[in-house]
């Protein structure tokens, strides 16, 4: 189990698993926040506090609701849909508490073509 925040803690969540790697995709919105994505059923995703903080933002096709933080505007997962139609979930590597990303193979994908 995983626990993780936005940057002033307003939000906090749990999610179930270990992060064996992160997508450190190249699209303009992953990109310009420096996301490391690690996906996971939307259903291991707890939030834990602050839901009345998260704000969705949306973008081109509209299918991913990225949620950040009213407050701090830090983004610690989205959700969206997998193309099988599966809810899933796709945590902010980087606001994992007690995490070190030098041990968490980065993974490139070209966000940019889809």
């Amino acid at each position: 189990m995983q626990s993780g925040s936005c940057h002033c803690g307003a939000v906090r969540f749990t999610a179930e698993g270990q992060p064996d790697r992160a997508i450190e995709c190249n699209c303009s919105h992953c990109s310009s926040k420096g996301l490391l994505l690690w996906f996971v059923p939307e259903s291991a995703l707890v939030v834990v506090a602050g839901q009345e903080k998260l704000t969705t933002y949306t973008f081109n096709k509209h299918v991913i609701r990225h949620q950040f933080c009213s407050d701090c505007g830090s983004q610690p997962f989205s959700i969206g849909r997998r193309p099988d139609g599966v809810e899933t979930a796709a945590v902010n590597v980087r606001c994992l508490d007690d995490i070190e990303l030098e041990r968490i193979p980065r993974v490139p994908v070209n966000g940019r073509e889809f």
